[in-house]
């Protein structure tokens, strides 16, 4: 597939490379789509036989702090010491490049499993790799949870308390700020009034804080790779991706956003086609005493962190939806927001019990 120039200006990427020593040489450079993200753009750098992957926004408007991938780059080198995710090779943060901030990392073994089973996890013969797989999502955001936070506070990355009061206050923001772009285009955004319900519940029935962690903020089975079994190991997670959420905060905050994307048998989430209901793969109780034995912390009562989980993501949604509107992203997926968002709300209440 041609990547549109005003993606990754391959002309001038390709001195930036040499210069850095990454992918360099005389062959041609060839770059392609990897993934199916819907947030930052990630591609395949192919020159030779040398192999990197480059990671930058969507195109469009964007609201502040989003997709700052800049700030990605520099939490996966404070914490690869600790959690297994990629090298990054090179940052940069000048748009004249290839139009936006980018950085640009090894590209790790391991398939990203989204919605269907690659063999090895498929049928009957891959129960088994099934549950190590869960079990260890399970276990590798423990060590996440485990890992050094101090190092991202110090750079200027998160602060160890009021996380939980920041996230709802961020993400009314990011809702807000969806409104005011709608108005300076001359428009009104649609009324969702689930969403005032869940933001009034939240802010009321807020737990009390705990000891802060660094947390992903985006942890689920799509955004981890997985590595097929071999005569030593079974199947397991190889690295974790998508940093651009990260922070220090309520380690409660990740496990309830991978529980909202592990419903059990009977029950769905909408706009996802969810794998993990397969048999082998572990409960939602399996997974959190798996990650309770690796953190040494209790979990609790864990349904106001996946109403809070799901409720973000409906908003972080609805900013997509509408730069599909505008024209400015051009993902199909983005037109299953209209009745996928206030699904997404709805889904948020039940949990919630409101």
């Amino acid at each position: 597939m041609h990547v549109p120039d005003d993606l990754v200006a391959v002309t001038r990427l390709e001195p930036w490379l040499n210069d850095h020593g990454i992918v360099s040489g005389d062959g041609s450079l060839i770059v392609r789509p990897l993934g199916e993200g819907h947030s930052n753009l990630t591609f395949l750098l192919e020159r030779n036989s040398d192999i990197a992957v480059l990671r930058r926004p969507p195109r469009g408007p964007l609201l502040p702090t989003a997709h700052d991938v800049v700030r990605e780059a520099r939490i996966m080198e404070l914490v690869r010491a600790h959690v297994p995710v990629p090298e990054v090779f090179g940052t940069c943060d000048d748009d004249s490049v290839i139009g936006a901030p980018f950085y640009v990392m090894e590209r790790t073994p391991g398939v990203v499993v989204r919605d269907s089973l690659p063999d090895f996890l498929d049928g009957s013969s891959g129960a088994d790799q099934r549950r190590s797989v869960g079990l260890d999502l399970a276990r590798v955001l423990g060590k996440i949870h485990t890992a050094p936070w101090q190092p991202l506070v110090d750079a200027g990355i998160g602060r160890p308390s009021g996380y939980l009061e920041r996230q709802v206050r961020r993400w009314v923001g990011q809702r807000e700020g969806v409104q005011a772009a709608v108005a300076r285009a001359g428009g009104t955004a649609r009324e969702l009034p689930d969403y005032d319900v869940l933001r009034d519940w939240l802010v009321s029935t807020m737990p009390t804080p705990v000891e802060p962690a660094l947390v992903h903020g985006d942890y689920k089975l799509d955004n981890v790779l997985i590595v097929p079994p071999n005569q030593d190991e079974p199947a397991r997670v190889s690295a974790v991706i998508d940093w651009e959420m990260a922070t220090v905060g309520d380690p409660r905050a990740d496990l309830g956003y991978l529980l909202s994307f592990w419903p059990e048998v009977g029950e769905s989430v909408p706009l996802t086609e969810l794998v993990t209901q397969a048999s082998g793969f572990p409960s939602r109780v399996e997974m959190v005493t798996a990650w309770e034995a690796t953190t040494g912390r209790e979990a609790g009562d864990t349904r106001w962190f996946v109403t809070l989980a799901v409720w973000k993501l409906a908003i972080l949604l609805e900013a997509s939806y509408y730069r599909f509107l505008a024209g400015t992203a051009d993902d199909p997926f983005f037109a299953k927001l209209d009745d996928g968002v206030p699904a997404l709300l709805q889904r948020a209440r039940e949990v919630a019990g409101v």
